[in-house]
């Protein structure tokens, strides 16, 4: 069904979500019947199901560039945040907390921030400017005796900008802070490596690589522990209790492998299709604006705005063209995205956004063909 689907429209939403690669469903097939063991028994079952999972800890680790003693599997990307975000604090004095997080971080890392500010921790949110980035500078005047984490993310889910994180780090590390990133969008995509990066906690969010939906992994540095979010048994070194998912762990492994050996051609080609892409819409459309920056971005990411119209109309009368857009409608207007309002994307422009993101099995027909699509709806929606 969704590959007859995706046969007959453009799928241009892989930051939504990503379809799970094939060698992910085999990987996982056999742990849902023959290999059906819990990874905790000491039986022949058992055993067979702690190599999934301990080959997929590998196959995560080998991405990231850390040990496999570093990887702890969650049910994904959200998960992962709040055990880093609630996992430093004591919460029998949270108002001697403080963290500093950006105004364009995923709801996954606000609404934390959020549930530990009306606890009566001190939560600062950074601006980001026009492009979307957030100035080091920022960071360092915003660091109190008391600031027990900064998390920022590694790249934004919308515009695709990338974030200093690396500089950040060194800011960080003179400080003895730790430092957490939101990478769910950004591995699989780009080169992430850990050590290179200079990151204490790192999230990552396996429907984002062409993994399976509801499993995650958090990359916690050596030395470092937290409080679990979830009690139990002593699964995944007492980190977080629970039975491993070992179907959804190893679809994960084999789709981090999948990543790591495929990166530098996925980078490059699909970097070529976003830029054509981009190219076609420019030369189509009047006064079409970028959201972001223009070079410090993911390769597969296209954020755009047609001023005066809204992008949700654009996408509904193309359904054959799968994207997202930059905004909300309802009865009283348009809402614009928390990430674009950061930017100081006005509502007129704002209203227009589109948000295309590509993938691995995007052709240059289809990014024509898309492209072609939004152009002659625009045109037509201007002549109304």
């Amino acid at each position: 069904m969704a590959e007859s689907v995706l046969k007959q429209s453009i799928y241009l939403d892989h930051n939504g979500t990503t379809p799970i690669a094939s060698e992910a469903v085999s990987a996982m097939t056999p742990f849902m019947a023959e290999h059906f063991g819990n990874p905790s028994s000491s039986h022949s079952l058992g055993v067979r199901a702690s190599h999934g999972v301990m080959r997929a800890r590998e196959d995560v680790a080998a991405l990231l560039g850390c040990g496999p003693h570093e990887i702890i599997f969650t049910s994904g990307g959200t998960e992962s945040n709040n055990m880093v975000l609630k996992g430093l604090v004591d919460f029998r004095y949270p108002d001697r907390f403080h963290l500093i997080t950006s105004a364009i971080e995923h709801p996954a890392i606000l609404n934390p921030a959020l549930f530990l500010s009306e606890l009566g921790a001190r939560v600062t949110i950074l601006p980001v400017d026009a492009k979307g980035l957030i100035d080091p500078d920022q960071v360092q005047k915003a660091i109190l005796p008391d600031t027990g984490l900064i998390s920022i993310m590694l790249a934004n889910n919308e515009t695709g900008a990338l974030q200093p994180v690396r500089e950040i780090a060194e800011i960080a590390k003179g400080y003895n802070i730790p430092l957490h990133t939101d990478a769910a969008q950004a591995v699989g995509k780009i080169s992430v490596r850990v050590k290179a990066l200079g990151v204490d906690f790192l999230s990552v969010a396996g429907h984002k690589l062409y993994g399976p939906k509801g499993v995650g992994a958090l990359y916690v540095r050596d030395g470092l522990s937290l409080t679990p979010l979830i009690h139990g048994a002593g699964q995944e070194d007492g980190r977080r209790a629970g039975t491993e998912n070992t179907i959804l762990t190893v679809g994960l492994g084999a789709a981090c492998r999948m990543a790591r050996e495929r990166l530098a051609r996925d980078e490059k080609e699909i970097g070529h299709l976003r830029n054509q892409l981009q190219s076609l819409l420019f030369e189509g459309i009047e006064d079409l604006a970028l959201n972001g920056p223009e070079t410090n971005r993911l390769p597969n990411t296209l954020n755009v705005s047609v001023p005066g119209l809204e992008g949700g109309r654009i996408l509904s009368a193309i359904p054959n063209v799968m994207a997202s857009t930059g905004a909300a409608c309802h009865d009283q207007g348009v809402t614009l995205s928390h990430v674009l309002s950061a930017m100081g994307v006005s509502p007129r422009v704002g209203m227009g956004a589109l948000r295309f993101t590509l993938g691995r099995h995007n052709t240059l027909a289809e990014i024509e063909a898309a492209a072609g699509d939004v152009i002659n709806q625009v045109r037509r929606m201007r002549d109304e």
